[in-house]
């Protein structure tokens, strides 16, 4: 899924009795699994200025950077911070940690060739999906309509529950950036 999507489909979960504090948390946990993403490409794209097919043909497939999503996307590190949020009993680690593993639960099925691997440490072994939520060759064009109205239940959700002006421009920024994401995938993105 598309990292807006996540976000606010994690706020709408695991925010949905909680407090300002508490949705900003579910935010932070959703873009948790993605963040090393943004920062290694943004790194190698505008500061190193290293071409984007290098980036995302060669750069996001090697070991370092393949290491790296393992333990950020690991279901095993995720599950073991959520118990431990369960077994302090802390509101706001809940909600981070479950919005992260919400994070992975949602991208396992939908990555055909760019998935990571999701058992880390116990394994290496990453799931060739035969779905992808962003390539037309393996469904995208009936996934991100799915995927865009998901998030659009979301954002309604959140603006429902009336947390603030600062939240709810928050949420409608992130519905226009999936929406504009998911045209783009599906209108202009084309395999090379």
């Amino acid at each position: 899924m598309n990292t807006p999507a996540h976000l606010l489909i994690g706020a709408a979960v695991m925010g949905r009795k909680g407090s300002t504090t508490i949705v900003l948390a579910a935010l932070l946990g959703a873009l948790l699994p993605d963040l090393s993403l943004y920062l290694l490409a943004g790194n190698a794209l505008y500061i190193s200025g290293i071409a984007p097919a290098i980036v995302f043909d060669e750069l996001y497939f090697s070991q370092s950077w393949q290491t790296i999503f393992a333990i950020d996307n690991s279901f095993i590190v995720w599950g073991g911070l959520f118990a431990l949020a369960l077994w302090r009993g802390a509101p706001w680690a809940i909600a981070l940690t479950g919005a992260a593993l919400l994070h992975l639960c949602l991208d396992f099925p939908f990555h055909h060739d760019d998935g990571r691997a999701h058992f880390w440490p116990l394994s290496g072994w990453v799931f060739e999906s035969p779905l992808s939520y962003w390539d037309r060759d393996h469904g995208a064009m009936w996934l991100a309509p799915v995927e865009a109205s998901a998030a659009t239940l979301a954002a309604l959700a959140l603006w429902q529950r009336r947390f603030g002006w600062g939240v709810l421009a928050l949420v409608a920024a992130l519905l226009i950036a999936e929406i504009w994401i998911v045209r783009q995938w599906l209108f202009f993105f084309v395999d090379s």
